[in-house]
């Protein structure tokens, strides 16, 4: 699979897609792909400002105006009333990234307060597992409905002081794999891609001696979440790596 961005040819024309934490980067970078490959896109993070950027940057690149969704994914009756929406005003869903995701403190797992473990597991897999019930049916309704999630290297485990972020990127693996297997029959399918090492702000916190320049921006990985998300796509239940 391809890293590069390479030029737009409107692979994604027409096609409906939620984007989570579209706010910044990798989030926003696919949201600029997606834009610029034709795609309707549904842009949902907290930073009302960081979004409205991101809709100035879509616009002016010749992108089509995205619906723009203030939305914490903790409130999760809200990514309920979302579906409804979605339902309401296109009738379908063609493509969801579940991108959002938080770091969580680097602590051993005793130190780890309730509260905090608590918030990864809400946005890291348990906001996904409601995406999921609420726009499920409207992945059916579509004639090639895609969905992908971001996972890491650190869901295998094993490193000391990861504990939350990597319990939660690893029961966000087994909750999309589930998913595919129960989608076999039908025209969706679900994956999961492992970015790598990517210059984020994340990335930042969780290595703060790194040096930045030395990583491949988010722009770099575009061309893979195009791949995994336009209807010719047959991978499902798959964790695709980005090298």
């Amino acid at each position: 699979m391809s890293n590069g961005p390479g030029p737009s040819s409107r692979r994604l024309e027409g096609r409906i897609a939620v984007v989570t934490g579209a706010s910044r980067g990798i989030g926003a970078a696919v949201a600029r792909r997606f834009a610029a490959e034709g795609a309707q896109l549904i842009l949902i993070a907290r930073t009302v400002g960081a979004l409205e950027e991101l809709d100035d940057a879509i616009r002016a690149e010749g992108g089509k105006q995205p619906v723009l969704v203030p939305h914490d994914l903790r409130d999760f009756d809200g990514l309920d009333r979302l579906g409804a929406s979605l339902h309401e005003r296109y009738g379908k869903l063609d493509i969801l990234v579940g991108n959002a995701g938080i770091l969580g403190p680097l602590t051993p797992v005793g130190h780890v307060k309730p509260d905090i473990w608590q918030e990864v597991m809400d946005v890291n897999v348990t906001a996904n597992f409601r995406l999921i019930r609420s726009l499920d049916p409207l992945l059916r309704l579509s004639e090639a409905g895609r969905a992908l999630f971001v996972t890491s290297g650190a869901a295998a485990g094993g490193n000391a002081y990861w504990g939350p972020y990597a319990v939660s990127k690893a029961a966000l693996e087994a909750l999309v794999r589930t998913y595919a297997a129960e989608i076999t029959k039908t025209k969706v399918k679900a994956n999961l891609i492992s970015p790598g090492p990517i210059r984020t702000m994340m990335r930042a916190a969780a290595f703060p001696g790194e040096d930045p320049e030395s990583l491949r921006p988010p722009e770099a990985i575009t061309e893979a979440f195009v791949e995994l998300t336009e209807p010719g796509c047959a991978k499902n239940g798959e964790i695709v790596e980005v090298r």
